[in-house]
């Protein structure tokens, strides 16, 4: 997939103070999407909305596109 994550974004939510137990119980994130992060997959658009919100930060602050189909 060319669209990958730039920053472990479950580690700068631990350090705002969200843990997955807190975002859980908040029901800030569903679990299945804090799953796909972890494995490094894609989320949906209404939760990087939510981490953007979280984080006050931009969608292009969490994610960047690599170019798959360059070879070197």
């Amino acid at each position: 997939m060319a669209i990958r994550y730039k920053i472990d974004i479950l580690a700068a939510l631990k350090e705002k103070g969200y843990t997955s137990t807190r975002i859980r119980e908040e029901k800030l994130i569903g679990q299945s999407y804090l799953q796909q992060m972890r494995h490094g997959e894609l989320v949906s658009w209404k939760t990087i909305d939510t981490i953007c919100r979280l984080l006050n930060c931009q969608p292009g602050d969490l994610v960047k596109y690599v170019d798959d189909c360059v070879q070197g």
